[in-house]
């Protein structure tokens, strides 16, 4: 069936969460097959920020709800209850596209109250995502930030963002850019196992190179960091390595954390991935959505003397863009394992 043969009257199979105000259609089509997206109207583009969540900006602009990149760990999973969806298959498959967002987002822009604050894009669902070469919405998403005046940063893993480097290019004239590139690992087994639906982690260093050459900054997010899959000092520093040869300004290094929705689902992969690592997570993480603090701290520890090894600690404060700070919880006692400092989790 083709795209935009979908009709708008048909009992197209919404969900009874979607079968709200703003509801347009469902469509289905060969070319996302197993994806089913429900198109809607939004009231609104800007969704603001409180001030309790910790991060240094107050607005963000979400384009699709739900996310076809399937990454086991999601913090974003959770919010797909608000829809009446779950958050494991649905949250992959059942995707929510605002269409009217651009026109939305120009007229708030276009508001006499409108203050010119820093927006960010990429902290919920990637806009970036490979739904987002069917309906185009981040080129308009640009140009009505940049003719605003209004400064933005995007984070992203998906290379289509290559597309819109003159469109950002031009911004960067007008307002303060910010790109950021999030990375997980080199593994490229582990890569197809926790995160399937993502471009390859090659592909990311490649996009980096092409934002850095473009003339724009990037900074890398390597995040999340996952305890015993992702965190030893070999693992760490062959892909900060990697990231500094492919031109980055800066990186982040964040451990995981397991949200109500994305816990889960992450524990259910992990269980089948490497059951022998289930105790332990539960261990650091508790009923927390946060590691430990004893675990966070000893991340920190690791990953700053090879941050700076490779020159990647210039630019702005880490995670001053892009607000994804982690909040200390609890602590675990720490005691040495076999070649590696680590917390004691099994």
């Amino acid at each position: 069936m083709r795209w935009d043969g979908q009709t708008l009257g048909a009992d197209d199979g919404a969900l009874p969460g979607l079968r709200r105000a703003g509801f347009v259609r469902t469509v289905r089509t060969p070319e996302f097959a197993g994806t089913t997206f429900h198109e809607v109207t939004c009231r609104s583009a800007l969704s603001h920020v409180p001030a309790a969540s910790h991060v240094p900006f107050r607005w963000t602009v979400n384009p699709i709800r739900g996310c076809g990149h399937r990454c086991t760990f999601c913090f974003a999973r959770g919010t797909h209850r608000y829809l009446d969806l779950n958050t494991g298959e649905d949250f992959d498959r059942q995707l929510v596209v605002k269409v009217n967002l651009v026109e939305v987002l120009r007229a708030e822009l276009a508001r006499p109250s409108w203050q010119r604050e820093h927006v960010a894009l990429g902290t919920n669902t990637d806009p970036y995502q490979r739904a987002e070469g069917r309906y185009r919405l981040m080129p308009g998403v640009i140009d009505a930030l940049a003719s605003s005046g209004t400064p933005f940063s995007i984070l992203t893993k998906g290379t289509l963002l290559r597309r819109d480097l003159p469109a950002l290019q031009d911004a960067a004239e007008q307002v303060d850019v910010g790109v950021g590139v999030s990375m997980t690992t080199l593994d490229e087994e582990l890569h197809l196992a926790v995160e399937p639906g993502t471009p390859s982690p090659r592909a990311r260093l490649d996009l980096v190179r092409a934002v850095v050459d473009a003339g724009l900054r990037c900074h890398v997010m390597l995040a999340p960091v996952l305890p015993w899959l992702t965190d030893s000092t070999a693992h760490l520093d062959a892909m900060l390595r990697e990231v500094a040869a492919a031109g980055a300004s800066r990186v982040t290094v964040l451990p995981l954390h397991l949200r109500s929705g994305a816990r889960e689902w992450y524990l259910e992969w992990l269980a089948g991935y490497r059951p022998d690592l289930v105790d332990g997570y539960r261990r650091v993480y508790g009923d927390r959505a946060y590691a430990s603090r004893d675990y966070q701290r000893w991340l920190a520890d690791r990953a700053a003397p090879l941050v700076r090894k490779h020159g990647l600690d210039q630019g702005e404060e880490p995670g001053r863009r892009w607000g994804v700070r982690e909040r200390p919880a609890g602590g675990e006692a720490v005691h040495d394992q076999p070649g590696e400092r680590q917390p004691a989790l099994f």
